[in-house]
C-alpha cells in the first residue's frame, strides 16, 4: 500500500511539474536582457539579446507555448505567424509588451487564423543577432487550440 501511494504521489508530482513548466515557459523566456547598438549597414539602432542560462538550455529543444496568433501570411504563407503571449491589443507590436513576449512560428501544416488562444509545440531557436528576425523562432510546429 505504501509503495502504491508513493507511486501515485510521484506520478502526480511529475504531471504537475510538467504542467507548471508549460504554463511558465513565457516566464522562463523573459529571462533575457536587451542591448542596443547602431548598425552601420542598416543605419538604425538594432537590438542584441543576451539570454540567461535557463533560456540557452532550451535552444534546439522542443517546447510548448500558449498564446494568440498574429497573422502575417502576406509575408511568408499560411504556415507562418507570430505567437504572442498576450492578446493582440496588448502584444509587443501594439506597444504593450517587450520583444520577449513574441515568437516566430513555422508550422508543419497550413494554419487558419483564429482569435482563440492556441498551443504550439516546436523546436526553439534563439536569435541573438539578426535584427530582421524575432528573438524566438519555433520550427516544425504543431498547433492545437489551448485548453484553459
Amino acid at each position: 500500500m505504501q509503495k502504491r501511494l508513493i507511486f501515485i504521489l510521484l506520478i502526480l508530482g511529475v504531471t504537475t511539474s510538467a504542467f507548471a513548466q508549460e504554463k511558465n515557459m513565457w516566464k522562463t523566456l523573459s529571462n533575457v536582457t536587451v542591448e542596443r547598438s547602431f548598425d552601420e549597414i542598416l543605419s538604425i539602432d538594432v537590438e542584441h539579446y543576451n539570454f540567461a542560462s535557463q533560456v540557452k538550455a532550451l535552444n534546439g529543444k522542443k517546447i510548448s507555448l500558449e498564446g494568440w496568433m498574429i497573422p502575417l501570411d502576406e509575408l511568408r504563407g499560411e504556415n507562418y505567424f507570430v505567437l504572442s503571449s498576450l492578446p493582440f491589443a496588448n502584444c509587443f507590436f501594439c506597444g504593450g509588451a517587450g520583444p520577449e513576449t513574441v515568437a516566430e512560428v513555422f508550422s508543419k501544416k497550413e494554419v487558419k487564423f483564429t482569435e482563440k488562444k492556441v498551443k504550439v509545440t516546436g523546436v526553439l531557436t534563439l536569435n541573438s543577432d539578426d535584427p530582421l528576425r524575432l528573438m524566438y523562432i519555433l520550427n516544425d510546429v504543431e498547433v492545437d487550440e489551448a485548453k484553459d
